[in-house]
């Protein structure tokens, strides 16, 4: 996993002799791409209305997640690239441990978010993409493995996975709700039947 993880990198990273507006794009995008990300989760929440507890458990949801990817690179302490001199940082970043990515995990967390939910389908795609992007972008400039970037990814898929059986529960335990009422008013509307018509 180490050499087809370095591998990966040397392919994917800027290196030594960058070219300048690649460079340029990715440092934005690794910089500011979970903002715009942000952005697009803050617009949501003034346009789509009916969508807004759900977009708060989203929001609550991301913060967790990002504590739980720091908490989890700062016990495993796996090196950035920049660390181990495999390549030069071209963005100023901490040393501390960078498996899982978090920008990784909370950008793929809110895209699959958007995509389970029909109503927000139309801007999970392009998060989804600006978290790809984001992710290339973070290995480009030297601060991140590809790993660290699929780990990210792994995290959010589980924590949207638990989203979505809670979700399931919900719904299923809510519609059994309703028809065992609907059973219990025909039931009541029988009996009161049966007694006005010996």
């Amino acid at each position: 996993m180490n050499a087809l993880n370095l591998t990966l990198f040397q392919w994917l990273a800027a290196g030594s002799q960058p070219t300048p507006w690649v460079l340029s794009v990715a440092s934005a995008l690794a910089l500011w791409g979970s903002w715009l990300s942000a952005g697009v989760v803050a617009v949501a929440l003034w346009r789509h209305r009916a969508d807004r507890p759900y977009l708060c458990i989203v929001a609550a949801l991301a913060g967790l997640a990002s504590m739980a990817s720091h908490a989890i690179s700062l016990s495993l302490n796996m090196p950035r690239p920049f660390v181990l001199g495999v390549a030069p940082s071209y963005i100023e970043h901490a040393s501390r441990g960078s498996l899982p990515s978090t920008h990784a995990t909370v950008m793929f967390l809110v895209a699959l978010a958007f995509l389970l939910r029909p109503s927000l389908r139309r801007l999970g795609a392009p998060l989804l993409a600006l978290a790809a992007l984001t992710g290339w972008a973070r290995v480009y400039v030297g601060v991140h493995f590809p790993l660290d970037i699929a780990a990210g990814l792994l995290l959010a898929c589980a924590i949207v996975g638990v989203l979505a059986a809670a979700q399931w529960f919900v719904r299923h335990f809510l519609s059994f709700q309703a028809s065992h009422a609907g059973r219990t008013r025909d039931d009541k509307t029988t009996a009161a039947s049966f007694w006005r018509h010996p």
